[in-house]
């Protein structure tokens, strides 16, 4: 999404805000928020290439000729507008798994 004043927002379902707002908030509050729901989103999409690199969801039974699965998570830190954040980058068995939104090694790199 660029700078520009004609982008629209996606918008955000008023339940899942309500998560979020208790009541009244710190600017310090706002910005743990942003960047809880950042992390999230980022390794829910990290999640989703990854299914689609395998061919089955999280959670689905693994087709029987498939040979790869799903292998945990490594940690890694990106730079995003509001500063370092450490995500957990999924894996796959044979490290066939190249995403696409946090490319691999790339020591720091820019979201």
């Amino acid at each position: 999404m660029g700078n520009d004043a004609q982008t629209a927002l996606p918008s955000i379902p008023k339940e899942l805000i309500d998560q979020f707002v208790k009541g009244p908030m710190t600017a310090e509050a706002v910005h743990a928020a942003s960047a809880a729901f950042k992390k999230a989103l980022i390794e829910r999409a990290l999640g989703a290439e990854l299914g689609h690199h395998l061919g089955y969801v999280a959670g689905a039974v693994r087709p029987e000729d498939a040979t790869n699965h799903r292998n945990g998570k490594s940690g890694k830190t990106v730079l995003t507008d509001d500063g370092p954040l450490r995500l957990e980058i999924p894996r796959d068995r044979d490290g066939s798994f190249a995403p696409i939104l946090i490319p691999k090694h790339e020591p720091l790199h820019r979201l």
